[in-house]
């Protein structure tokens, strides 16, 4: 079992950034590849980007390669997602997963965090 609880959601305007963090905890947490998903409200949860277990490999959605950046520190078990020039069109909830593999499809991950707003005002 591995617990994925999520920080660093809030309100910006657009343009801004905003860091976010998941902390995992549990068995073998830091062995497991980390992804990171939006729900808006109502779409589909949508992929956003994806790291190996070591960090070595990362997999963005391409239409936020070049804003969004994922990264990990094994030590402290945790992934984060750094978020520049955000858009109004970025407003969701960011939510963190756990899972074997890279993989876009949120059918794939194992476990979930609860998820953090993020609100991005014009």
């Amino acid at each position: 079992q591995v617990l994925l609880v999520e920080s660093g959601g809030g309100s910006v305007q657009a343009g801004g950034s905003l860091r976010l963090s998941c902390a995992a905890s549990g068995r073998s947490a830091s062995s497991y590849a980390m992804g990171w998903f939006r729900q808006r409200p109502g779409k589909e949860r949508e992929f956003v980007t994806a790291i190996s277990w070591s960090g070595g490999s990362t997999y963005y959605r391409e239409s936020m390669k070049d804003r969004f950046s994922i990264s990990r520190d094994n030590a402290k078990n945790t992934v984060y997602l750094q978020m520049n020039n955000l858009k109004p069109e970025d407003t969701a909830v960011y939510l963190c997963a756990a899972g074997e593999g890279l993989d876009m499809d949120y059918k794939s991950y194992d476990y979930w965090g609860q998820g953090t707003q993020v609100t991005v005002s014009s």
